[in-house]
């Protein structure tokens, strides 16, 4: 794997090819992956789920800081949590969620996956 000076990450391809994969593309499922986790209200800065689609997908890696070095990725989350869930036990589950989605779906080596709570949403009642 290497990288060339736009930020893609080239996988090694066959006698067809080379694949390239933007960092802005691992921001993007690493955001999306922490957002599937119970708990997690939104990636901090971001929208909501709701007007993701209407805005499009540059706003998905907001409160997501994702560095790729020789193939290993190391990723920053900013991340609002819901009232009443267990932090240290949902932000496993978001590690844990974010790790599988980027090397399943890229091939990357995750190393960490670094959280920062930047805020509790309470209750809509």
């Amino acid at each position: 794997m290497a990288q060339d000076s736009k930020n893609n990450y080239v996988l090694q391809g066959s006698d067809l090819g080379r694949v390239q994969i933007a960092d802005d593309v691992v921001a993007i499922i690493a955001g999306l992956a922490a957002t599937e986790v119970d708990g997690i209200a939104a990636m901090s800065g971001n929208i909501t789920n709701e007007l993701m689609s209407k805005v499009g997908m540059k706003n998905l890696s907001k409160g997501v800081k994702v560095d790729v070095v020789e193939g290993v990725v190391t990723v920053d989350l900013a991340i609002t949590m819901e009232y009443g869930y267990n932090i240290p036990t949902t932000c496993k589950k978001v590690q844990d969620k974010v790790k599988m989605a980027i090397e399943n779906m890229t091939g990357l080596e995750v190393a960490d996956v670094n959280i920062r709570i930047a805020g509790i949403e309470m209750d809509k009642r």
